[in-house]
């Protein structure tokens, strides 16, 4: 359902508002180039100072221009279960594929607090679930045995894993069967949760080279192993230059150097540092991106 390379699209803004332009540019640049889906209102679109008027705005703008050639997978989680109900059902009915919903932030929820919250969000909608593990972010990292209590839900078909173990990866892989969904959440290690059994990325990176990102998982998930490692090296350096500094900040402003965005955030973000501004140029320049 949701395999392949989806991009965790950025959020344009212009003069401090959504670009509705810019971000109907980018998604026909991702569709002409092979995505195989668009995630709007993730960490990589800027949701946590979206209000929910931007927020429905931004989902409906990628549903309409997707056009049913491509999902749409819509961020609608949240620390507060009302709210994610509210934003998961909003999507429902602006016509999303799916929705993405984070484990709770700042909370820090128990795991039975995670069974919970994503249980009664699934009951509220008839829009399949990816689950969202992104320790990272939250401070709360959702266990292989709380993830497979949850894949027994009918609606909850994945989870973007970003936990960045490989180890517990394989256990969700191995305890919820293959008919459920693992996508990497981490640029860096696609490829190999790929080769564990993983179904595709919501990546960050895609955002500038999709056609990049498609061709190592198309490879990956036909069988092609040896196309997927080269296309695994060949993007290691622009991956990492990717989290030089809190995403999105590089990513957006590597879209702004590309010319297919302003370079504008929305507070508290912020322009890179000189001297990785710099660092990403260079990298851009390496990829002939620049």
């Amino acid at each position: 359902m949701f395999e392949g390379s989806f991009v965790a699209i950025v959020t344009p803004f212009k003069n401090g508002k959504v670009d509705a332009k810019a971000l109907k540019g980018l998604i026909e640049f991702h569709i002409k180039n092979g995505t195989n889906g668009i995630v709007p209102c993730g960490t990589t679109g800027e949701s946590a100072t979206l209000d929910h008027q931007e927020h429905e705005e931004v989902i409906r703008l990628a549903v309409e221009t997707c056009g049913g050639r491509i999902p749409v997978l819509a961020g609608t989680g949240s620390n507060s279960t009302h709210e994610a109900i509210e934003l998961t059902v909003t999507a429902q009915q602006l016509g999303a594929d799916g929705a993405l919903l984070i484990t709770p932030y700042y909370n820090k929820p128990t795991q039975e607090g995670l069974y919970q919250h994503f249980s009664a969000v699934a009951k509220e909608t008839k829009l399949p679930i990816v689950l969202y593990n992104v320790p990272s972010r939250t401070s709360i990292n959702m266990l292989p045995a709380t993830v497979a209590r949850l894949s027994q839900i009918e609606n909850i078909v994945g989870i973007k894993e970003a936990s960045g173990n490989l180890v517990q990866v394989s256990e969700i892989i191995k305890s919820c069967g293959p008919a459920f969904e693992v996508i990497s959440g981490e640029d860096a290690l696609t490829w190999p949760i790929l080769a564990l059994g993983g179904k595709g990325v919501i990546s960050v990176t895609a955002n500038l080279v999709p056609d990049k990102f498609a061709r190592l998982c198309s490879a990956a998930l036909a069988g092609d192993m040896e196309t997927a490692r080269s296309a695994h090296y060949e993007l290691m350096k622009l991956n990492d230059i990717m989290f030089i500094e809190t995403n999105p900040i590089p990513v957006k402003t590597a879209l702004a150097i590309m010319g297919r965005i302003d370079n504008e955030f929305r507070a508290p973000l912020c322009a890179p540092s000189e001297n990785n501004l710099a660092a990403l140029q260079s990298v851009l320049e390496e990829y002939s991106l620049a």
